[in-house]
């Protein structure tokens, strides 16, 4: 059975402006950049120079015959868009000049890839024209780390789906071997254990301590990673002067041999968001805006509307132009509202941050830094959570001590056994001091630690120790341990 009736509903919806302030805010400045050169080359009313003065023009006549001509353009003011009388707050802000010496560093570079250096290296290897589709494939199978990471039954089934190319495994085995031994050494492995191997293979075999170390690698690999000194010596029948040269020798190799190239190849350049300097015992915050231009709104299509105001005929080509000319117009502003806003919430945050942490960025001791979390800066500037989380997730700012990421700064807090409240950041530091300054020979456990700690009036327990020393990296006492 059908039935009418009425329902009342309150929603939120985001408005495409806000949708679009929202991604302009988590872009770094260099991406900005990008995105802003983008919608210049999008949307034709959008120029780049500093605003000038332009003559209005009327819209009345415009308006008069456009209802006589009875045109659907009830919701476009052509005088809004035409009329100076009031001055948009973007020609008056300072926020929208860019800098008069414009930073012409460059962070790209060109270079080969990692792929394409080996790829140029198989004209050194003597193949047939059955090895080399095979070969070609191999390569493009490598990660870039330089490692094959897929089973030789997933790889003989790709290229017999993919390639057409039936091989056995002796055969894929016997073109794998040939990759091996291209440079760098050790590419081409499917395991660490087996780059290891491939480099200590191409050193010198006739010195001993060359062959004792490929010796443990390839027979004693686990006993090695786990640092069994006492195993590998009752079983090599060596000292400790000799098992720690293995080490050293062991030591010498990359463990990841496509690394250098593969990273070498991405874009690594930090351009900074934020400067902050000290002027006389005060701080400076400023934004970077680098080689961001001014924008402003196109004279030429002002001169298109007022064209159409004092056209004495009006018909529905002219309508759609219109139509068109209102959308550009439309985007151009809201897109330069976005980016001046862009600026202010910006400006505000990180103003938030660097009074808060005003004793860190004065002396640049970490010891110096307050526990602050996102809802502490966002009920300073009265903002939402999501708005300062996108401003500092992808922002660095350059500082007298470095070029920091903002989000290094947020950390949750603990009370001393004084009630005093410190920042997990000074934990983490002193936990990485007592560990640098440990006996290598007996390392410290998450227990010890924990007590070194308490000693020190941080009541922090092994548990959240362990968890401390996971995010910096720092293995456990176990593998921390030297002859």
């Amino acid at each position: 059975m059908l039935k009418q009736q009425l329902q009342l509903k309150l929603s939120q919806k985001l408005s495409p402006q806000q949708i679009q302030l929202m991604k302009l805010i988590q872009l770094s400045t260099l991406d900005l950049e990008q995105r802003i050169q983008s919608e210049i080359g999008e949307n034709p009313a959008l120029e780049k120079g500093k605003e000038i003065e332009v003559d209005s023009v009327p819209s009345d006549e415009y308006g008069d015959s456009q209802q006589d001509q009875n045109i659907n353009t009830e919701d476009i003011n052509i005088d809004s868009y035409l009329s100076d009388d009031e001055i948009p707050s973007y020609r008056l802000s300072s926020n929208n000049q860019s800098n008069d010496e414009d930073e012409k560093m460059i962070p790209f570079s060109g270079r080969v890839s990692f792929h394409e250096y080996l790829g140029s290296q198989l004209q050194s290897l003597i193949l047939d024209d059955f090895e080399r589709p095979i070969a070609e494939f191999l390569i493009g199978s490598i990660d870039n780390s330089g490692y094959l990471r897929r089973t030789e039954e997933d790889l003989i089934d790709d290229l017999a789906f993919t390639q057409n190319i039936v091989v056995n495994e002796s055969q894929l085995k016997s073109v794998l071997s040939k990759i091996q031994s291209l440079d760098p050494p050790g590419v081409g492995a499917r395991s660490l254990q087996e780059c290891l191997s491939i480099q200590l293979s191409r050193k010198e075999r006739d010195r001993p301590l060359i062959s004792l170390s490929k010796n443990i690698i390839d027979n004693a690999f686990n006993e090695f990673s786990r640092k069994h000194y006492k195993k590998l010596q009752d079983r090599f029948n060596i000292n400790d002067e000799e098992l720690r040269s293995v080490f050293d020798e062991i030591a010498k190799l990359n463990p990841k041999p496509g690394g250098a190239l593969s990273e070498g190849s991405q874009n690594n350049h930090i351009v900074p968001d934020f400067l902050l300097s000290i002027d006389n015992g005060k701080l400076k915050v400023t934004l970077n805006k680098r080689n961001i231009p001014d924008l402003r709104i196109s004279n030429s299509y002002r001169e298109m509307l007022s064209g159409y105001a004092v056209a004495p005929e009006k018909n529905k080509s002219m309508q759609e132009a219109v139509l068109f000319i209102k959308q550009k117009l439309d985007a151009a502003k809201w897109f330069i509202d976005a980016i001046e806003q862009r600026y202010q919430t910006l400006y505000l945050t990180i103003s938030a941050i660097v009074e808060y942490q005003s004793n860190y960025f004065l002396t640049g001791d970490e010891q110096n830094l307050k526990p602050m979390i996102l809802k502490d800066i966002a009920d300073k500037i009265e903002m939402d959570i999501s708005t300062v989380s996108r401003v500092a997730n992808s922002k660095y700012i350059d500082t007298p001590y470095g070029v920091k990421l903002l989000k290094s700064f947020f950390s949750e807090g603990m009370k001393k056994d004084d009630g005093e409240d410190v920042s997990t950041i000074e934990i983490k530091k002193i936990l990485k001091d007592l560990v640098a300054h440990e006996n290598k020979k007996k390392p410290v456990t998450d227990q010890v630690i924990s007590i070194l700690l308490k000693e020190k009036g941080y009541n922090v327990a092994r548990r959240t120790v362990a968890k401390y020393r996971e995010q910096m990296d720092i293995p456990v006492a176990r593998l921390r341990k030297s002859i």
